[in-house]
């Protein structure tokens, strides 16, 4: 599943430079997360590097965008191909 920001969002900048994948930007009120691009860091770490960083705990798994550690994987591996060719 990918992460979500919640309105709880104090747009304090941190998590967006953390993610690996460009998958956090700024939204017309606070940040969000691209789903599409997700991969809860699997692939670059163990934990997801933006629930590490930001200060008000606002960044849960999202339960409407269900993936298992594999198809995370997968995603990953994707969005590396897509990285390293452009």
């Amino acid at each position: 599943m990918a992460l979500l920001i919640t309105d709880e969002c104090i747009n304090c900048d941190v998590c967006e430079p953390e993610c690996p994948n460009d998958a956090i930007f700024l939204g017309p009120e606070i940040y969000q997360i691209d789903p599409g691009k997700c991969t809860e860091c699997v692939g670059h770490f163990n934990e997801p590097q933006c629930q590490q960083v930001c200060p008000v705990s606002c960044i849960p798994f999202d339960p409407a965008w269900r993936e298992s550690k594999d198809e995370l994987l997968l995603k990953f591996d994707l969005l590396q191909r897509k990285k390293n060719s452009a």
